[in-house]
C-alpha cells in the first residue's frame, strides 16, 4: 500500500479536485475513506461516475484488489472536460501504472450508460461514487440510475456535495455552479436513508439505506 500511495501522489494531477490529499506527508485525505469502504463492503462490483485523472477509481480499485473477493471497478466518464480519457489503450495503461488494473472505463454519460445493455445486465453494485457533473439534477439521475442495483449493505458516496461553488472545469466560458448539496438535503428528508456529510476538501456525503418514499427525491429543484 505504501508504494501505491507514493506512486499516486507523485503525480501532480492527483493532488487536485478537492479530496484533501497532500503529498508532503503521503496523505490520501478522503482517499483513506475510499480505500476503507472498498475493504469494508467487500463487494466485487463498484461504480465510479466521473474523475479528473482517476484518483478515486484507482484507490477504490486498489482496495478491491486487496480483498480476497477481488472484483472490478466500472468507471463511467464521457471525457467532456478534455481528451484524457479518449484512448482506451492509454486509459488502461494509466490505471495499470497506478496499480489499479481492475478499473474498466466506459466513455459515456450516465444517461447513455443507463440505456445500454451493460446497465441492464449489471446485477449488484456494492459501492457507488457520484462525482460527475455536479448539479443536483444530474446527481439525482446518477443515483436513481443505480438505485435498483444497490444492496442492503451498499454505500453511496457523493463528492463535492456540501456547499455551492463555481466550477470552470469545462472552460472559462462554461462556468457552472455545484448544487449537489441541494440533493443531499432531499436525501436527508427521505425516510429509509442515512446521510453523513463531511466538510473536508470539496466535501463528501455518505449515504446508505433504501428510500421508503421518493416524494422528496423526485420533487423539482
Amino acid at each position: 500500500m505504501d508504494d501505491f500511495v507514493t506512486r499516486l501522489l507523485a503525480d501532480p494531477t492527483m493532488l487536485r479536485m478537492g479530496h484533501a490529499q497532500r503529498a508532503e506527508d503521503q496523505n490520501l485525505g478522503l482517499g483513506w475513506l475510499y480505500y476503507s469502504f472498498a475493504r469494508l463492503v467487500r463487494h466485487p462490483q463498484a461504480v465510479v461516475i466521473g474523475s479528473w485523472r482517476g484518483f478515486v477509481p484507482s484507490i477504490i480499485a486498489r482496495g478491491m484488489a486487496d480483498n480476497v473477493e477481488r472484483g472490478e471497478l466500472l468507471f463511467i466518464d464521457p471525457a467532456l472536460a478534455d481528451d484524457f480519457w479518449h484512448q482506451p489503450a492509454k486509459v488502461a495503461a494509466h490505471f495499470t501504472a497506478l496499480g489499479a488494473p481492475n478499473v474498466r472505463h466506459v466513455r459515456q454519460t450516465t444517461q447513455e450508460f443507463a440505456a445500454s445493455p451493460e446497465h441492464a445486465a449489471l446485477v449488484e453494485v456494492g459501492l457507488l461514487v457520484v462525482d460527475g457533473y455536479h448539479s443536483a439534477e444530474q446527481a439525482r439521475f446518477d443515483y436513481l440510475t443505480f438505485l435498483p442495483k444497490l444492496t442492503a449493505d451498499s454505500i453511496v458516496l457523493f463528492h463535492d456535495s456540501v456547499r455551492r461553488m463555481q466550477s470552470p472545469i469545462y472552460g472559462k466560458d462554461r462556468v457552472y455552479e455545484h448544487t449537489v448539496c441541494l440533493f443531499m438535503d432531499r436525501l436527508r428528508e427521505t425516510p429509509g436513508l442515512e446521510v453523513l456529510s463531511l466538510p473536508y476538501g470539496g466535501g463528501l456525503s455518505i449515504v446508505r439505506g433504501q428510500p421508503l418514499s421518493r416524494d422528496r427525491i423526485d420533487a423539482p429543484f
